[in-house]
C-alpha cells in the first residue's frame, strides 16, 4: 500500500516539475552571476593627468562619468581605449578646456584649449598645417589657468625678448611669471605677453604699452561760390574774392606698442582759422533770337527723337504725340508756334542750362505748338524716367556690394582651417584624419562661415542642420567661425569617431 501511494503518477510528474524549477533556478543564477562578473570591471580614469583605478558596473563611459561625479563641458575633450562600450582594464582619459586668446594673422581669437603648455599648443597648430598662418598664444589670458600656470616650453629652453633685449631662460618648464620674474622684467598693468614660434625656437615676448597725445594741424578747405553779373559778358568770369584754407588743431589719444602707435582715438578738435570762400562771377547767358530759335528747334527735334528711342517707351509715346499734334496744327497756327518756340527757349535757356534732360524735353514740346503744357508734360515725364533709373541703380548697387565682415568671427578660408587645424590635433586628429576633414568641410561648406543651404537650412562651416545645435557652444553661433568649428568637431568624435569614419559616410550616403 506504501509503495503504491509512493510511486503514483501524480506523485511522478510532481518530482518532475520540481526538477525541471530547480534546473531553471539553477542557470538562472548562474547566468545572473556570470553577468556580474563580467560586468564588474576595473578601469584606469585620468582627469587632467591624475590617475586612479576604480571599479564600475557602468557600460559606457557617460554613466562612468556620472558615477564618479565628474562634470564634463562642451569643449571638454573624452577619450576611452574601448571604443563606444566600456571594457574591463579600459582606460579613460579626461582632459578639461580651458580658454586662451591665440593672434591668427594679427586677429585674436577665443580658443578652448587642453594643451599642458604653450609650446604644446603652438605645435598643435604645426601638426596639421605646414603652412600655418602665424599662430601667437596670449599669456594673459591662460596665465593662471588649471594648475597654477601655464607651462611655457615642456621640452627645453625658451628665448625672452623685452624692451629690445634678447636672453635665454633654460628652464621652459615653468609658468611666464617665473621665467620673468628670473629675469627681473616688471610688467606694466597693459604690457602684453605672448609665445610663439620660429622654428625650433620657442620665444616668449614680451611688449610694452604706453599712452600719449599727438596734436596735428589739419587745414581747412575753402568752399568756392559762383554768382552772376549781369555786366559781364557770356561766359566771362572774374574772381572777386581769393579763397583762403582755414585751419583746426586736432588732439588724439594714441597707444604705442614698443614705441611704435597701433590705435588712436580723436580726444578733442578746435578751428584756429576760418576759411575763406572764394568768390567767382560769371557773366550770364544772352537769349536766343527767334530766328536762331526756330533752327535750334528744329535739330532739337531730330535729337529729341532719337533720344527719345534710346530711352523710354513712354518718351517715344510723348514725342510722336507731340509730332502729329504739330503736322496737324501746322497750317492754322504757324504764328502761335513760333511765339511758344520762342518763349520756351528763353525759359529753357535761363532755368534749365545745367539740365540736358530737361532741355530735350522742352524741345520735343517745342514741336507741339498746341500747347506749352504738352512741352511741359514732355519734360516731366524724362525727369521722372530719369529718377527711377538712378534710385534702382543706387538699390541695386547696395544690395550686391554686401560682404561678410566683423571679428571672429568671420574668418577667411584660411584662418578657419587655422584654426581648425590646432583644434583637430589637439583630439589627435592628424595625418589622414586632417585630410579627411578638409575633404568634408569642403564638401559641405567651402569653410565658410556664413554658407547656407537654401533648401534645408544647413548652416556654417560645419553645415549644421538645424543651425541652432551650435548654440550649445555659443549664442552667436551664426556669426562666429570659432563657434562652428568647435561644436563641428565635437559632432564628429560624438557620432563617428573620427573625421575619416565621418568622410567615409559622406562619401558613401552623400551627407554625414
Amino acid at each position: 500500500m506504501d509503495m503504491a501511494r509512493r510511486w503514483t503518477p501524480q506523485r511522478f510528474v510532481t518530482l518532475r516539475r520540481i526538477r525541471v524549477i530547480a534546473c531553471v533556478v539553477a542557470l538562472t543564477v548562474a547566468m545572473v552571476g556570470s553577468f556580474a562578473f563580467t560586468a564588474r570591471k576595473s578601469v584606469a580614469l585620468s582627469v587632467n593627468g591624475k590617475t586612479t583605478q576604480v571599479t564600475t558596473y557602468a557600460m559606457t563611459t557617460t554613466r562612468l562619468l556620472q558615477e564618479q561625479g565628474i562634470d564634463v563641458k562642451s569643449h571638454d575633450i573624452v577619450t576611452t581605449s574601448s571604443g563606444d562600450r566600456l571594457a574591463d582594464h579600459a582606460v579613460v582619459t579626461v582632459r578639461s578646456a580651458y580658454q586662451t586668446t591665440i593672434n591668427i594673422d594679427g586677429t585674436e581669437v577665443p580658443f578652448w584649449t587642453v594643451a599642458t603648455s604653450a609650446d604644446q599648443l603652438l605645435g598643435f597648430f604645426e601638426e596639421n598645417n605646414a603652412q600655418a598662418k602665424k599662430i601667437t598664444v596670449d599669456i594673459n589670458n591662460v596665465y593662471n589657468q588649471l594648475t597654477g600656470g601655464l607651462v611655457i616650453n615642456q621640452d627645453g629652453p625658451v628665448t625672452v625678448i623685452a624692451d629690445g633685449k634678447t636672453s635665454e631662460a633654460p628652464n621652459g618648464k615653468l609658468p611666464a611669471a617665473s621665467i620673468l620674474d628670473s629675469k627681473g622684467i616688471v610688467l606694466g598693468r597693459e604690457d602684453r605677453v605672448s609665445v610663439e614660434k620660429d622654428g625650433d625656437q620657442t620665444i616668449l615676448r614680451v611688449k610694452r604699452v604706453t599712452h600719449g597725445e599727438e596734436t596735428r594741424t589739419v587745414p581747412i578747405p575753402f568752399d568756392t561760390q559762383t554768382i552772376i553779373d549781369p555786366n559781364l559778358d557770356e561766359g566771362q568770369t572774374e574772381v572777386r574774392q581769393q579763397g583762403e584754407n582755414g585751419e583746426k588743431t586736432q588732439v588724439y589719444s594714441v597707444t604705442y606698442v614698443d614705441g611704435v602707435a597701433e590705435s588712436e582715438t580723436l580726444k578733442s578738435e578746435t578751428i584756429t582759422k576760418m576759411a575763406i570762400d572764394q568768390i567767382i562771377a560769371v557773366g550770364p547767358a544772352k537769349p536766343k533770337t527767334d530766328e536762331n530759335s526756330s533752327s535750334s528747334n528744329d535739330s532739337s527735334s531730330g535729337s529729341g527723337n532719337s533720344g527719345s528711342s534710346d530711352g523710354s517707351k513712354d518718351s517715344d509715346t510723348n514725342a510722336d504725340a507731340g509730332s502729329n499734334d504739330s503736322s496737324k496744327n501746322d497750317s492754322s497756327s504757324n504764328g502761335n508756334a513760333n511765339n511758344n518756340s520762342g518763349s520756351n527757349s528763353s525759359n529753357s535757356n535761363s532755368g534749365n542750362n545745367s539740365d540736358s534732360s530737361n532741355n530735350n524735353g522742352n524741345n520735343s514740346g517745342n514741336n507741339s505748338s498746341n500747347s506749352n503744357n504738352g512741352s511741359n508734360n514732355s519734360g516731366n515725364g524724362s525727369n521722372n524716367s530719369g529718377s527711377n533709373s538712378n534710385n534702382n541703380s543706387s538699390n541695386n548697387s547696395g544690395s550686391t556690394n554686401t560682404t561678410p565682415s566683423g571679428r571672429l568671427w568671420h574668418p577667411t578660408v584660411a584662418q578657419a582651417q587655422s584654426y581648425a587645424a590646432g583644434a583637430a590635433a589637439q583630439r589627435g586628429w592628424t595625418g589622414a584624419d586632417w585630410d579627411a576633414l578638409v575633404k568634408l568641410w569642403n564638401r559641405e561648406s567651402g569653410w565658410k562661415w556664413y554658407a547656407e543651404n537654401s533648401s534645408s537650412g544647413a548652416y556654417g562651416i560645419p553645415q549644421a542642420l538645424p543651425a541652432s545645435k551650435m548654440a550649445v557652444f555659443g549664442d552667436n553661433y551664426r556669426d562666429d567661425g570659432a563657434v562652428q568649428i568647435d561644436w563641428g568637431l565635437w559632432y564628429i568624435a560624438q557620432r563617428y569617431g573620427s573625421p575619416s569614419a565621418a568622410w567615409q559616410h559622406s562619401e558613401e550616403i552623400g551627407w554625414y
